[in-house]
């Protein structure tokens, strides 16, 4: 197990006997990842709110995680079946570029934050996998290595995701060949 898996999982028992610090250490290492799980496939809006949800989930269940050093993965599967849960209750909503633009052109902001949103409008229709390792990468700020630890991929899977991701991301923006295929050194 590595230095991380060990931690993880030293974090994970002590917040299974009581130990709200264990749980806020816990929730400071993964908070990004489940952001940007959530910022893959939920409206913006909704991020803040489900992404509470799915820590408060995760604190109630604990005592079930059978394998602590698991815990990124079990923590995601807890985030996307929430975002699973809020399609299947929602009402019918705005597209995410129409009530963007909208609200942006109301606040002057249109030029570069449109850019962003129907950006991550593309990377929301690749693959799932692509998708979320796109977003943790892109908008999360995180490293492949971090990608890896948290998720519990492989640094080469997370590398392969990346690139495949950012090639299938480029040819739906209509960018060509000019990308150096790196990735982030994973």
């Amino acid at each position: 197990m590595s230095a991380w898996g060990s931690t993880v999982a030293a974090l994970v028992r002590a917040a299974q006997q009581g130990d709200t610090a264990a749980f806020e250490r816990l929730y400071q290492m993964f908070a990004p990842m489940v952001h940007g799980l959530l910022v893959a496939r939920l409206p913006l809006d909704e991020v803040d709110d489900i992404m509470q949800d799915v820590f408060f989930t995760a604190f109630r269940q604990l005592g079930t995680i059978r394998e602590p050093a698991a815990f990124g993965g079990w923590l995601g599967a807890i985030a996307r079946q929430k975002a699973a849960d809020f399609f299947r209750r929602s009402h019918q909503t705005e597209s995410l570029d129409a009530a963007s633009a909208e609200m942006m052109a109301r606040s002057g902001e249109l030029d570069t934050r449109l850019d962003a949103r129907t950006i991550l409008g593309h990377i929301r229709q690749l693959p799932e996998t692509y998708a979320e390792t796109l977003t943790l990468r892109l908008v999360e700020g995180m490293t492949g290595q971090e990608i890896a630890a948290v998720t519990g991929l492989t640094p080469d899977s997370v590398r392969v995701n990346l690139h495949r991701g950012l090639r299938l991301l480029r040819e739906r923006l209509g960018l060509g060949d000019s990308y150096n295929g790196k990735t982030d050194g994973v």
